[in-house]
């Protein structure tokens, strides 16, 4: 086994971080992240009991809520759960690992008085469960809360966070552990293809966890990442994005400043070196900090980006002097980005390069994120997570470097909080230079959003159209496979970003072609 000495607390300090980290919810379950004050809500059962045997999850089918679910029933404990919506894939996980879930939130659903409640984030507190929850003084936590109490504890927490590529960057970190030995306890927001699952709960001294900058619950409001201590960070990228809770980049900048500044001295922190806002935040941290990237200054540099499909190579240095080159299969250059930083952690945990090699060689991606679904007529199919500005660029970017001569179809659904909003209306149009053609389904849902704050996708068409691209509305997604059924041709590449399902729409086209 390979293990740093450096930044590993003693195991009083990690126990000590550790109940600190679950304790957090007394202070931040009074915060409001916009601001606000709070009405005054009984947090007094807001804690983990000493004893736990049964665990209900309100909202179990969600990608975290079902990994955490999953985590408990293989650690031994009796769990429950319940859902508005319950249907495959996850109800199909959950019920083969012997999960009872039942569909609606209904206050009969806590009658077995369960040990310990564990609520999701998009939980209300006027939920009939919490509300019965509440009127049984049941015991109740979070999901970062129950993470670190029964998986993180004792171990060293090693934090991905970031705007985006946060979720393939702690995969890929998960993996290059796996592969060196240390069997590492991992919670990522995708699921790994390596392990056709999005969590482990390790034997190893290492627990990679994703760190969301989203709030944590109701009663905290704080996002999630400020419930870990990490001995390791890797900080990728901080813009703009959820909307529906973060006013502008200065109040997200202020979120990741206090995930910053709240880390002990001796936490090696990995930071993106071409942020203006990391670098305006890494200025105040009293950890120690790495910056990465292609600045000539940083300590972690990418000498060279070489696409050579169906790899890609590159040319690292340390602090000016050659390290090493290595491949992965992942496209683009935000996904070598993704690598370096994890090549500096795992270096700094002291994995020999050949292991750290052997693992970015046989990682093979996160479902959702540039996977291929299907190739039919010579006509490639391609499912993406894309939904930020940011993130449907360089998607197509890379997309369009692996696949060089061959024409790119994008389609593209704004389904998140942000991108229904017209926070972003005026920087879409710049986001898809790389596609040869483009189709923009109306958002679904757009009445949840006040009517004065919509995104416009014939708005953004038509800013593609004045900006000389082949670009095209529709109003639902049987429109978008009737057209792409009459035009794509053998060779082409069709990419379609969403963050949601999205319709199926990748088997149905698939099966029409």
């Amino acid at each position: 086994m390979f293990i740093s000495e450096h930044a590993f607390a003693p195991t009083s300090r990690r126990r000590a971080i550790a109940t600190l980290a679950t304790a957090r919810c007394s202070v931040l379950g009074r915060r409001q992240i916009n601001g606000s004050e709070p009405k005054p809500l009984n947090l007094t059962q807001n804690r983990i009991p000493e004893k736990v045997e049964s665990i209900h999850l309100i909202a179990i089918c969600g990608t975290g809520m079902g990994a955490l679910a999953g985590m408990m029933k293989e650690a031994g404990f009796e769990v429950t759960g319940s859902d508005h919506h319950v249907y495959p894939p996850m109800s199909t996980f959950l019920s083969e690992r012997g999960i009872h879930i039942v569909k609606g939130f209904r206050p009969e659903n806590l009658s077995h008085q369960p040990d310990l409640v564990v609520v999701g984030n998009a939980v209300s507190k006027d939920n009939p469960e919490v509300v019965r929850m509440f009127e049984m003084d049941l015991p109740f936590c979070s999901l970062p809360q129950a993470l670190n109490r029964f998986f993180i504890h004792g171990k060293a927490a090693l934090t991905v966070t970031g705007t985006h590529g946060k979720t393939t960057t702690a995969a890929l970190l998960a993996w290059v552990l796996s592969m060196a030995g240390l069997d590492p306890g991992f919670m990522v927001g995708g699921i790994l293809k390596n392990f056709d699952r999005n969590y482990n709960i390790g034997t190893g001294p290492y627990f990679v966890v994703e760190g969301d900058e989203y709030d944590t619950a109701f009663f905290d409001k704080g996002p999630k990442f400020l419930h870990f201590t990490p001995s390791r960070a890797i900080l990728t990228s901080v813009e703009f994005d959820h909307a529906d809770i973060y006013r502008d980049l200065a109040h997200v900048k202020k979120a990741f400043l206090d995930f910053v500044t709240s880390m002990p001295e001796e936490t090696l922190l990995v930071a993106w070196d071409e942020s203006p806002a990391i670098k305006e935040i890494t200025a105040h941290a009293s950890c120690w900090t790495n910056m990465y990237g292609f600045e000539e200054r940083s300590p972690w540099r990418l000498e060279g980006v070489r696409p050579e499909p169906p790899w890609t190579y590159l040319e690292i240095t340390k602090r000016g002097e050659p390290f090493g080159t290595f491949k992965t299969p992942l496209l683009g250059r935000h996904n070598a980005l993704n690598a370096l930083s994890v090549i500096a952690v795992a270096h700094d945990l002291r994995i020999p390069k050949d292991l750290i090699s052997e693992g970015l060689e046989t990682f093979e991606g996160i479902k959702r994120r540039q996977e291929v679904r299907g190739i039919k007529r010579n006509i490639t199919v391609i499912d993406d997570f894309a939904h930020h500005p940011t993130e449907v660029r360089e998607t197509l970017a890379a997309v369009g470097t692996f696949y060089a001569s061959r024409r790119i179809i994008a389609v593209f659904e704004p389904r998140t909080n942000s991108s229904m909003r017209k926070v972003f209306q005026k920087v879409y149009p710049d986001s898809f230079d790389d596609a040869d053609m483009i189709c923009i389904r109306k958002p679904p849902m757009l009445d949840k959003i006040p009517a004065d704050e919509r995104f416009s996708s014939e708005e953004l068409t038509c800013d593609l159209v004045d900006r000389g691209k082949k670009a095209f509305y529709f109003p639902d997604t049987d429109a978008i496979i009737e057209y792409l059924i009459s035009v794509a041709q053998p060779e082409d590449v069709i990419l379609i970003m969403s963050n949601g399902g999205f319709d199926n729409i990748h088997q149905r086209l698939l099966e029409r072609l």
